[in-house]
């Protein structure tokens, strides 16, 4: 039945809602941001107003929901989006705006001619926030007076006061990112958006990649984004799945793959692994990565493992390389002397082929899945719709033996209560020859620090500090002009590739 389960999570339409996924409700705009679960019972209590989330189920990502007041209490009600010719001509009018301006406005409490006894008498009657919003605007003395501008600032405000309004939006790096750095950006380091993007380009994480990361962010948010798709997936459906924004930045589009959530329909070999490593005997949390949506085959590529088994992984393999090495020697004396006799050795060259095959056999194994009966499938289905699936697996032996055989292709590092140079010093020799590295940190002096001691060690080039930056603008008829609250920083990234020193290959052939 395990075919079946994995029909069922490829059926998923990953653009629609389901009862038990996560999502990010975008309250008025952005003034509140409040990350979900929607199930039959959730709620969300917007003002003083409780409504239930159960209409949001089966809606597709972007909807936009109202809240009304009905005969059984308040609700969520799904407003159609304004069609493109509403926005032109609304456009327009703007453009025609006369020599109007406010200078004549006096702010004196006086120009409302309708109280609030009247806006409470009109609820109970059952009238809608539009009907509210559009009755006081009939109602003020000022507002024909006002500039278009003004206007729109005033429908704005008495709109997300009587008529509040949710989208819903689906979660993923950028959403959730721009959230927390918003609310609380102590707890992911802050770390912007933009930053993330830089970090994840100078890493080149890409489709195949097996992935070192060292996050002691609070929320586990760059462990989350090195899914891959396999190489042949179309540039415009990765970007049309994830929803990306494409005038932010060409480089963030490099890597953003992550939230395809039907990616279940290609074939495994274009995922990665993502290895979450830790110092110590407690991982560091993972706590942002059920927010993703993400189904059973993606979370199977997300492991962890310490750091002391990832050494003791690299340094089993040397040994056993020099053995193998070894006995290849003897086997191949044996055979020089077998000739020379006349005699073949056919058993030896037999167990070294059988050695070589099993050795290159070895494949990374997913958590296998129960079989069930058909009933049990259903069940299972539904309560799969209301559990997520729990990423972070313990790596097996199979798949360290993998990675130190082979190296990982990436290393990135988000540690900032870490040492960065003895946390660069241990990891980089667990990197593959030319791996990419990137590592982030708040202040510049501990990654200038790592950078000249990686200089005078000589284990990596092309090294680089680089400090983000970004401006968010307005863009208005008439009114263009950068945001006036916006965070000036953004941290520091230091990244290189690594290379073979004298030291590493005077080990190697001894």
């Amino acid at each position: 039945m395990a075919e079946t389960n994995l029909q069922n999570d490829s059926i998923q339409n990953p653009r629609i809602t389901w009862e038990g996924c996560s999502v990010l409700l975008d309250i008025n705009d952005g003034d509140r941001l409040v990350f979900a679960r929607l199930s039959a019972a959730s709620s969300l209590k917007i003002g003083d107003k409780k409504c239930a989330l159960s209409p949001l189920i089966g809606c597709p990502f972007g909807s936009l929901f109202q809240v009304e007041t009905g005969s059984k209490g308040p609700y969520l009600s799904r407003i159609v989006a304004a069609s493109e010719d509403d926005i032109q001509e609304k456009s327009d009018l703007q453009l025609k705006d006369e020599t109007k301006d406010n200078r004549a406005l006096v702010d004196n409490n006086s120009a409302q001619t309708l109280s609030g006894e009247d806006i409470d008498a009109m609820r109970r009657q059952g009238a809608t926030g539009d009907e509210i919003v559009e009755a006081l605007i009939a109602n003020s003395s000022t507002f024909e007076k006002k500039t278009s501008f003004s206007q729109e600032k005033y429908r704005i405000k008495k709109q997300k006061k009587y008529a509040p309004r949710v989208l819903l939006r689906r979660p993923f790096s950028r959403s959730i990112c721009e959230a927390y750095f918003k609310k609380y950006p102590a707890r992911i380091g802050y770390l912007r958006v933009d930053t993330l993007s830089l970090l994840l380009s100078m890493a080149n994480v890409s489709a195949y990649s097996d992935v070192l990361v060292v996050d002691m962010v609070e929320t586990s948010i760059i462990g989350l984004s090195f899914i891959f798709p396999p190489k042949w997936l179309p540039a415009s459906h990765a970007f049309e799945a994830i929803g990306w924004n494409l005038e932010v930045n060409y480089m963030a589009s490099q890597f953003w793959f992550f939230t395809i959530e039907n990616s279940i329909f290609y074939l495994h070999l274009g995922y990665g692994y993502v290895c979450n490593t830790y110092f110590g005997a407690t991982q560091y949390p993972m706590d942002i990565v059920r927010i993703f949506n993400l189904n059973n085959k993606i979370c199977g590529s997300i492991l962890r493992s310490p750091v002391s088994d990832l050494c003791l992984a690299s340094s089993n393999s040397s040994e056993h390389h020099g053995q193998q090495e070894t006995f290849s020697l003897q086997s191949e004396s044996d055979m020089g002397e077998s000739i020379s006799s006349g005699v073949s050795l056919i058993e030896p060259e037999g167990q070294v082929v059988q050695m070589e095959t099993s050795f290159q056999s070895v494949e990374p194994s997913m958590p296998c899945q129960v079989p069930m009966s058909t009933d049990e499938t259903v069940t299972s289905s539904v309560s799969r719709a209301c559990k997520p699936a729990k990423p972070g697996e313990k790596a097996t032996p199979e798949i360290l033996n993998l990675w130190k055989s082979n190296g990982f292709s990436s290393l990135i590092i988000a540690a900032p209560e870490l040492d960065t140079w003895s946390t660069v010093k241990d990891l980089l020799p667990l990197l593959s020859y030319s791996a990419p590295f990137a590592v982030y940190h708040q202040y510049l002096q501990p990654l200038a620090t790592c950078m000249h001691n990686l200089q005078v060690s000589k284990m990596a080039i092309n090294l680089q500090i680089s400090e983000p930056w970004l401006r968010e603008y307005q863009v208005l008829p008439s009114r263009t002009h950068p945001f006036m609250q916006m965070s000036a920083f953004g941290g520091y990234i230091l990244s290189g590739i690594k290379i073979c020193n004298n030291n590493e290959a005077q080990n190697q052939s001894k």
